[in-house]
């Protein structure tokens, strides 16, 4: 994951940099609240316990934001809905994607990858998508063409394609795939392929930002289908650390086509890339809960805390890892 220049003059967007720190105290906030109820088989605590946080947290920063992607319609929950607006009213005018927490059965078996994620940009910076819609999604990284793969090919195409663009044998490709029965044929076709796969039981936004990051991580290429909203956050980080994405929704109800136009989206058979998923100014913050391979789970001891943050911005392409200590 590159670092990049460090800001040093004014944004030509109205999101100051300051509010990157601000979007670390919410994750953090989370996190710890979540991290209470690590391990402990309650799925549905330690997502309340997360959102809840989350929500109050939010209310505290100088901002003029709106919920686009959250925990569901309004009429489906209480706290972090589509349309909710939060922060002071005070501050900049921003569009919010959220998921208090992503992995929630990771969080409740204490397995690796349960994290909180943020991400803000401009009014009308984030693709808005119900929660309920999945999306086919594919991610390499920076260092390819972004032509060398496409959502509509088949695997063996993509990653015949990217083992060309890599000039290796396609023994040496690895794809993270979500460990779903939807994908048992996807997963056949890669190993048949010769492809190596790496499974992950939840998390496909960590697992997008594995793919991207393959000098850290092993991971060449992300395929399958996963949750449309969780495809927005991770277009949201790619903005800010490179990569190449595409995604398509699935639109496979009436009622979800019709929310679909409801929301402004006029091609359900568009294939999106990152930016058209996220756009203008991003920023993007996730804290880890358990530990994983993108950041360290929180820490909980008798008079601290401590949390792992990883915060990034797109117009400065700057990535920060910020370690804290918080009192009991």
């Amino acid at each position: 994951m590159k670092l990049s220049k460090v800001e040093d003059g004014k944004s030509p967007t109205n999101l100051h940099r300051s509010l990157t720190l601000e979007m670390v105290r919410v994750t953090e906030r989370a996190a710890i609240a979540a991290a209470e109820w690590r391990g402990k088989g309650d799925e549905k605590a330690a997502d309340d316990a997360a959102v809840a946080a989350m929500n109050s947290e939010l209310d505290n920063v100088a901002i003029s934001g709106r919920i686009v992607i959250g925990e569901g319609e309004e009429h489906e929950c209480d706290n972090l809905y589509i349309g909710q607006p939060v922060g002071t009213g005070q501050g900049p005018e921003v569009d919010i994607a959220v998921d208090p927490l992503e992995g929630v059965t990771l969080c409740a078996k204490n397995q690796p990858d349960s994290i909180v994620v943020l991400a803000m940009a401009e009014r009308g910076g984030l693709l808005n998508v119900a929660r309920n819609v999945y999306m086919h999604k594919i991610a390499i990284g920076a260092d390819y063409a972004p032509e060398t793969v496409h959502v509509d090919w088949s695997a063996t195409e993509n990653v015949r394609s990217l083992a060309k663009a890599k000039q290796v044998p396609l023994a040496e490709i690895t794809a993270i795939v979500l460990d779903r029965p939807r994908h048992a044929g996807l997963i056949e076709e890669l190993r048949t392929a010769g492809v190596s796969v790496k499974l992950l039981s939840d998390g496909d936004i960590a697992g997008v930002i594995h793919a991207v990051n393959t000098a850290d991580t092993g991971v060449d290429i992300y395929l399958g289908s996963g949750g449309a909203p969780e495809g927005v956050l991770a277009a949201a980080a790619l903005r800010c650390i490179g990569g190449h994405m595409e995604g398509k929704l699935i639109l496979d109800t009436p009622t979800k086509r019709q929310r679909a136009h409801e929301m402004g989206i006029a091609d359900p058979n568009r294939i999106y890339t990152v930016g058209d998923l996220a756009s203008g100014d991003v920023l993007f913050a996730a804290t880890g809960i358990t530990d994983g391979t993108l950041l360290e789970g929180v820490r909980l001891r008798r008079t601290n805390v401590e949390t792992s943050t990883i915060v990034m911005r797109s117009w400065s392409q700057t990535t920060r890892w910020i370690k804290a200590r918080h009192s009991r």
